[in-house]
């Protein structure tokens, strides 16, 4: 239960006590400002306080906004103010400074709740304000203030706004117009009966495993429905989202499962489109992990280039500025969000064409889709990188070395003499490129086996090592990070189809599959100021270089038929160490308290 102490006379026919029970807050009323501070030490520590003026008018979603919302240490809104556990020793500073000034006149009371809020800006503790848009908050002074106010509240639908914000205000086209205008009734529905976000959540993932249970049929029926449920899983995928924003729900928990599920879900499916295919004759597991590793890069390359430039100084270009133009023009907006293939459109495809076609074609489409996605999206952030003048800052550095995920190989070269070699703005991106094209060309131009593939994977660590042996500051060092998981995931793929063994593409599918729930999971982290994975588990699953090495080592060292074996097992044991200590993370209390609005890819 949380506590609302309401400062100053009450208000006849005032709905506003009412309000704050229906809010969850149990309501005090505090006549003085010492009064106020008496009620605030009988509040027990670890529960919320707000503190609002009696004489407040607004809607009810406006308080809600402003005074329940998890995510916020403090927040508040004209009249009212609320802090969580966090906050609670600043706001009883504050209330024993107004009380110690008031000298125990009532009038104190007047404007507590605004002295209060700027007592906390003072403190240095950052108080959230919603935006209210239509909505009225108010604390008018005379009666005809009051009937203004009274007025304006009654011509704004305050729960027809409470849906409208229930929907995020950029999504694809598909999401917008063919999903969230009856989502968002379903979100609502959900909130009536008390269902959470997290519920909704694992509603989603189990209906998409069930599809990707019937896609691994193989029959006509089996696909139709695999599609219909995919389709189905995507519009709760919507719903958990809505329902956080409709009722506030945002959880520490609910972000990780938000963040991790849609992945989870869609690699499901395609693991469960190449069953149904090997079912029916039809060998696709090489389609299916190489539209994993391009899904996969393509988050990375968001990601990595977000990190690089969301707090950078001078972050001003051309190009920038010309997308920003084409934003202005209603219909370039919804063709540049179609044509990256965002989640929306992306399922919606692949739901289509897996009811109406077979699984090959089904892939042969998502990969033409998303490698044309991802060349206009990249090209146009290399663009911007180039004609950009910024200075990024330390944080973004780091951010951009954890997303590297470089293990004890790259470390002990980054260290060594490289480290004081003269280094050029370009040298990190071209390091990691020359690494790449040396490792690749290796493992798909050499015979399985031959021990030379150990050479190409040795230099590749030590261009890796060259490329983050100093700070990612240069224009195009975002390029970094996905150039890393390109050379992993690629030559896991390699390796595995050129041992020609039955159940080696599988086996591959699982590994990439639990190396890039790591990456998820560190991108995850960074968002929510939460850090990198501790360094402990990096060294323990050896980094990219050091994974990339003990498989081609092992590709040279075993048969095709251990080398499977290898991979399942490494697959295993990657799968655990990650999984555990994600887990650990994300359900302790030093979790970051965000909720995760989805990836536009």
């Amino acid at each position: 239960m949380s506590t609302a102490i309401l400062t100053g006379q009450p208000v006849p026919g005032s709905s506003l006590e009412g309000d704050l029970r229906s809010l969850g807050f149990d309501v005090r009323l505090a006549g003085e400002a010492g009064d106020a501070e008496t009620l605030l030490a009988a509040v027990p520590a670890d529960q919320r306080v707000a503190v609002v003026d009696a004489r407040f008018v607004g809607h009810l979603h406006a308080l809600r906004l402003g005074l329940t919302d998890p995510r916020f240490a403090a927040s508040a809104l004209p009249g009212a103010v609320s802090v969580q556990p966090e906050a609670r020793r600043a706001l009883t500073r504050a209330v024993a400074r107004e009380s110690s000034a008031s000298g125990g006149l009532a009038v104190a009371t007047d404007n507590l709740a605004e002295r209060l809020t700027a007592a906390l800006d003072a403190d240095g503790v950052a108080v959230f304000r919603p935006e209210l848009g239509t909505l009225v908050a108010t604390v008018p002074t005379d009666p005809q203030e009051r009937n203004e106010a009274r007025q304006a509240v009654s011509a704004v639908d305050d729960e027809a706004v409470r849906l409208r914000s229930a929907v995020k205000a950029r999504d694809g086209f598909f999401t917008t117009y063919c999903i969230s205008p009856y989502s968002r009734y379903i979100a609502r529905w959900c909130a009536r009966r008390g269902l959470t976000p997290n519920q909704v959540t694992t509603a989603s993932l189990l209906t998409a495993l069930i599809a990707a249970g019937c896609a691994a049929t193989g029959t006509r029926a089996g696909f139709v429905a695999a599609g219909l449920l995919l389709l189905f899983s995507f519009v709760l995928d919507c719903t958990d989202g809505q329902l956080a924003r409709y009722s506030l729900q945002y959880s520490t928990l609910g972000a990780w499962l938000d963040a991790t599920f849609d992945r989870a879900k869609e690699y499901a499916y395609y693991a469960g489109l190449a069953l149904g295919a090997a079912r029916g004759g039809d060998d696709v597991w090489a389609l299916a992990l190489g539209a994993m590793i391009l899904q996969t890069c393509r988050h990375v390359v968001d990601f990595s280039f977000n990190e690089a430039n969301h707090d950078a100084t001078a972050n001003t270009s051309p190009t920038a500025a010309l997308s920003d133009k084409l934003d202005s023009v209603g219909w370039t907006v919804w063709v540049r969000r179609m044509i990256v293939l965002p989640i929306g459109e992306r399922w919606a495809m692949i739901a289509v064409l897996t009811a109406l076609t077979t699984p090959r074609i089904t892939f042969y489409a998502l990969l033409a889709g998303c490698a044309f996605a991802a060349t206009y999206t990249t090209a146009g952030r290399v663009l911007r990188s180039l004609t950009r003048k910024a200075r990024r800052t330390d944080r973004a550095a780091q951010a951009l070395a954890d997303l590297a995920d470089s293990g004890p190989i790259a470390e002990a070269v980054a260290s060594g003499p490289v480290r004081r070699a003269k280094a050029r703005a370009w040298s990190a991106p071209l390091w990691a490129a020359l690494g790449t094209v040396i490792l690749l060309v290796d493992v798909s131009f050499r015979p399985f086996g031959n021990w030379q593939l150990i050479v190409g994977a040795l230099v590749y660590a030590a261009c890796a090592g060259r490329a983050v042996a100093r700070p990612l500051k240069g224009p195009l060092d975002w390029l970094v990070p996905p150039l890393f998981r390109a050379a992993e995931y690629l030559t896991v793929l390699i390796l595995a189809a050129r041992s020609e063994v039955n159940g080696a593409l599988p086996a591959a599918f699982g590994l990439v599959a639990a190396v890039a729930y790591h990456h998820y999971d560190t991108v995850y982290r960074i968002r929510g100021n939460a850090g990198a994975p501790p360094h402990w588990l990096v060294r323990a699953i050896g980094g990219h270089e050091g994974r990339t090495l003990l498989v081609t080592v092992l590709a040279v060292l075993l048969t095709a038929a251990q080398f499977k074996v290898a991979l399942t097992a490494l697959a295993v044991a990657v799968a655990l160490l990650v999984l555990v200590e994600s887990i650990r993370f994300w359900v302790s209390s030093g979790a970051p308290a965000v909720h995760d609005e989805g990836e536009p890819a």
